[in-house]
């Protein structure tokens, strides 16, 4: 197979090859954690460049910026907006709803966690949601990891759901054309049905057996959610800004508007209303600590992964895979489907579900052609993302937020085994893609 355009290749080796050989070497470093994935990432894009796959200009060709743009804006917001104290709010204000009743809290936790992961993102939800929660047990002397692998598994179904809830849901979504509107309608209803089946599982393995005292539950009914909120001002203008932004995420795409614009909009407008009416010192001094907690490591390795693949695209790696693929499948629809989504569930539960899907996107956009048109594999892509979002629960590492939620419970003293996880997590991956595998079926080949 001819590569698809690599004229200055080193030594003149078989592009096809090189490029493969870089990829797969900087796969192996992720996977490995021995080297940072930013540093492996750069590594890749560096090599890609080097050695003539690509040139500069080519390399930052291959950047997808609506979705650089999407994942910075929508951190800005993020990053804004928790400084109000409403993340903690929420979490106390449904204990005390709850009444203190720790299979009320794990059901309620679980649940306003999944909310959160689909309209911010999931590893923001519970960076914030989790402290809160390792306090709240604490206090009510009960174990933390029923809870704390609920908020796990409802962070990445939450996050599924729609554009901005996870980052391989923007890159689908920015690579494709999905709207907001398309990923709530589409995946929304299947992930209620996931969603509520999760909480079913831990009610039953968990809720009926957690038992506190009536003193431990008085303590944390003292508790006062209004003194989480730190500034009224800022919650009023952040929750008006996150209005908009939604609001232009849904009308954009009629007015040929993308959601990079709409989310660096939104943190342009929420970083004047943050620093507006102030001394110049500490309007700068206000956006450099905006900017600080910025995960540029992410925003980095995101732009050399996109690097990285259009070296395999330029090298034909992509292209051949696309066509093995549909050898594979027959070129059928429904089989492709069911296949990718399974794929990426496995997949997405042993490795970063990131680069996983930033390679995947141009393999199942090459196999377009042989199945009737880009339109006609839009069912793919809904399969690509449920498998991809959903398959981060089958293992400790399969995503971010579990990694961050576990890190959280070994600083408080309850380390999280990678057994323990997984006899929970493979039970719920199971049941999600099963769920999934239905859904797909009768709502696309029924």
């Amino acid at each position: 197979m001819m590569p698809h355009h690599a004229p200055a290749v080193l030594f003149g080796m078989d592009p096809l090859w090189l490029s493969s050989v870089i990829f797969l070497a900087t796969y192996a470093l992720l996977i490995s954690e021995r080297v940072h994935r930013t540093v492996a990432a750069m590594l890749g894009a560096g090599l890609m460049i080097l050695s003539g796959i690509i040139t500069q200009d080519d390399a930052f060709d291959g950047v997808d910026f609506n979705t650089i743009s999407l994942l910075t804006g929508m951190m800005i917001l993020v990053g804004i907006t928790q400084r109000t104290g409403i993340f903690q709010f929420v979490a106390v204000w449904v204990v005390k709803k709850a009444r203190a009743n720790p299979g009320g809290i794990l059901l309620t936790l679980a649940s306003v966690t999944a909310v959160f992961s689909a309209f911010f993102d999931n590893v923001t939800t519970v960076l914030l949601i989790v402290p809160v929660t390792l306090l709240i047990v604490d206090k009510l002397e009960v174990t933390p990891y029923p809870f704390l692998f609920a908020e796990i598994f409802a962070s990445n179904i939450g996050g599924t759901a729609t554009l901005i809830g996870d980052p391989p849901n923007i890159m689908i979504g920015s690579a494709v054309g999905l709207s907001f509107t398309d990923f709530i309608t589409e995946l929304g209803p299947v992930i209620i049905v996931i969603h509520l089946a999760m909480l079913v599982i831990l009610y039953l393995r968990w809720g009926t057996h957690l038992k506190t005292s009536a003193e431990a539950r008085a303590r944390v009914m003292a508790f006062d959610a209004r003194s989480s909120i730190t500034d009224t001002r800022l919650l009023r203008q952040s929750l008006a800004v996150m209005v908009i932004v939604i609001a232009g995420f849904i009308l954009g795409e009629h007015v040929g508007l993308q959601s990079g614009s709409v989310a660096l909009g939104g943190a342009a407008l929420l970083m004047l209303c943050y620093t507006i009416g102030r001394e110049g010192k500490v309007q700068g001094t206000r956006v450099q600590e905006v900017l600080a907690e910025l995960e540029w490591s992410t925003i980095l390795f995101f732009m050399c992964l996109f690097m990285m693949v259009h070296g395999l695209k330029f090298g034909g790696v992509l292209n051949a895979l696309g066509q093995h693929m549909v050898e594979f499948t027959g070129g059928d629809l429904q089989v492709t489907t069911f296949a990718t989504l399974w794929l990426a569930a496995i997949a997405s539960a042993v490795i970063d579900n990131v680069p996983f899907v930033a390679t995947m996107i141009p393999v199942l956009q090459s196999t377009a052609p042989h199945m009737g048109g880009a339109e006609a594999i839009t069912p793919i892509w809904w399969a690509l993302s449920l498998g991809a979002c959903l398959g981060g629960n089958g293992t400790l590492v399969g995503a971010t937020a579990n990694i961050i939620v576990a890190g959280f419970a070994e600083r408080a003293g309850h380390p999280v085994s990678f057994a323990a996880f997984l006899v929970m997590g493979i039970p719920v991956l199971l049941m999600s893609t099963l769920i999934a595998s239905v859904y797909l079926y009768l709502r696309h080949f029924a």
